[in-house]
């Protein structure tokens, strides 16, 4: 039997634990250790874990180094063949790991498997962070089954079939740790969101697959770091999907992307200028800025990319525009497919 690991990275996430991590305790198989990464919380969150979960394995970080450098430091000092990544507000139901782990086994080209993320607070409905499984348009926008831009599916079983996709949400991703080591793991410079994206992207220009098992469902919160319309987080969204095009796209799409994307995220910028929230216009822009300041960087992280890149990877890239298609009335991942 494979070795693996559930591992939560936390920041400052009492409230969330304490509601959500009996779940993962009381859900996880025999065999299978829980660890909470502590990413230099101020709340008393690992004297509290220690105190009410001492199941639990805590690792503790010496100050917080964001989604992706903290989930690289943590598993760094985490032995398993898989890894399950884990958000601090996500509720898993009996039997959700099982379906993930078996996936990895009879399947050797997969390198990460998720579950259908729903809703916590509707649970009729998919979750925004990644629904039935994501996509990225030739532009580098995402979008998911179940979710297309801020329009989110009720689920009636339509994505309930297990398929190949292009990425997976980091709020329940399991992963095959020789290849989350092998690539280097989460982009550190990300600090946090796109991350899971630039992951999986990396792993299919490597020649592996990432796939959705909708047979395995979680209930995910949302949110509970950043709020969806925070600054902070239209900032890395943006800078960190330009680093993702240039670190991973094509010539052609990365071309187009070049001359295409500074006019959206114009129009994006106004848009929030229009709305009267200033401190979002200007995140957009501090997006492009340290975009192009890291560009010395990115041109390194490309050459590393493309080493590991095999001859002829299957990169599952949308090629069309889901902002046109949004726009001219296709709301639904079904929808919006079709020709």
């Amino acid at each position: 039997m494979p070795s693996v690991k559930i591992v939560i990275l936390n920041w400052n996430g009492t409230a969330h634990l304490r509601r959500y991590l009996p779940s993962v305790v009381a859900a996880a198989p025999g065999g299978v250790g829980v660890v909470v990464a502590d990413n230099g919380s101020t709340d008393g969150s690992a004297e509290m874990l220690r105190r009410e979960f001492p199941s639990v394995e805590v690792l503790q970080l010496d100050r917080n180094y964001g989604f992706a450098e903290g989930y690289n430091r943590a598993l760094a000092q985490v032995e398993a063949d898989y890894y399950v990544l884990l958000n601090s507000d996500v509720e898993t139901p009996a039997g959700w790991l099982a379906p993930l782990v078996e996936c990895l086994e009879r399947n050797p080209g997969v390198a990460a498997a998720a579950p259908k993320l729903l809703s916590d607070t509707d649970r009729s409905r998919f979750e925004y962070a990644g629904a039935s499984g994501g996509y990225v348009d030739y532009l580098g926008y995402p979008f998911c089954r179940g979710r297309i831009l801020r329009t989110v599916e009720r689920d009636e079983g339509q994505y309930d079939d297990e398929r190949d996709v292009f990425w997976v949400s980091g709020a329940a991703f399991c992963c095959r740790a020789s290849v989350f080591h092998a690539l280097g793991g989460f982009d550190a410079d990300f600090f946090a969101h796109m991350e899971e994206i630039d992951l999986c992207w990396r792993m299919q220009l490597a020649g592996w697959r990432v796939r959705i098992v909708p047979q395995s469902s979680v209930y995910h919160l949302g949110g509970g770091t950043l709020t969806a319309d925070s600054p902070t987080k239209v900032f890395y969204n943006h800078r960190n999907n330009l680093a993702m095009l240039y670190k991973c796209a094509a010539p052609g799409q990365r071309l187009l992307a070049a001359v295409v994307r500074p006019w959206l995220d114009l129009l994006a910028a106004l848009s929030y200028l229009a709305q009267g929230r200033y401190d979002n216009f200007r995140a957009v822009f501090r997006a492009w800025r340290d975009f192009l300041k890291w560009h010395p960087a990115l041109v390194a992280k490309r050459r590393a990319v493309s080493k590991s890149r095999v001859p002829q990877p299957c990169v599952r890239i949308f090629r069309g525009s889901v902002l046109l298609r949004y726009f001219l009335g296709r709301r639904t991942f079904g929808n919006l497919m079709e020709k």
